[in-house]
């Protein structure tokens, strides 16, 4: 299937592994370019290289956490205008949702809702 998204530029969080991972293999597959960001260097390469090497499209690893300021400074520098945004960047533990305290709670929110969006005001949206 063609999804037309061919030269186009993806930033992909928790990249490293898991549905991060899949999402950006499947992206870069359909030709974007693939910024990959994880907070763990070494997993991240390796993704990298992987994909690079199975698509031949432009692949950018960022070591970094969307969630702090000085990691969306990066990602940003590194992808200044994505076409597509795929955040996954993890949530609260695993378990009874009943069971999270507070701090659980305000840490997924922070890096699933409040993070694309300032990532988002931090670039020109036009």
């Amino acid at each position: 299937m063609d999804l037309g998204i061919a030269g186009k530029t993806a930033f992909i969080s928790g990249s490293s592994r898991g549905l991060g991972f899949a999402c950006a293999n499947q992206l870069a597959q359909e030709g974007a370019n693939v910024t990959l960001i994880a907070r763990s260097a070494e997993p991240l390469r390796s993704v990298a290289d992987s994909i690079r090497g199975s698509h031949g499209v432009t692949v950018t690893a960022v070591v970094a956490d969307v969630a702090d300021a000085e990691g969306r400074t990066a990602v940003l520098e590194a992808c200044p205008d994505p076409d597509i945004l795929v955040t996954n960047a993890g949530g609260p533990p695993p378990g009874d949702f009943r069971d999270w305290d507070e701090e659980a709670w305000l840490g997924a929110l922070k890096q699933n809702v409040l993070a694309p969006i300032e990532l988002l005001g931090e670039q020109s949206i036009t």
